[in-house]
């Protein structure tokens, strides 16, 4: 799977994931940023074409 960039919620830095396919159309989990460390809330959603929607929040927000 080609990797994914994103935005850090917390810093604004780019970073990337790469998607786990046989994960399911819908995947979420947590990524660190590499450059401030704080934890991503990422959801994945894969449509039938195979294109991936990506959010990203704070995994803390109140």
């Amino acid at each position: 799977m080609i990797p994914v960039e994103y935005a850090c919620a917390f810093c604004g830095e780019e970073n990337e994931v790469v998607p786990d396919e046989s994960g399911g159309r819908r995947q979420t989990f947590t990524e660190d940023c590499t450059v401030c460390c704080r934890p991503n809330l990422i959801t994945l959603t894969f449509d039938d074409d195979g294109d991936v929607e990506m959010e990203v929040s704070q995994e803390y927000e109140a």
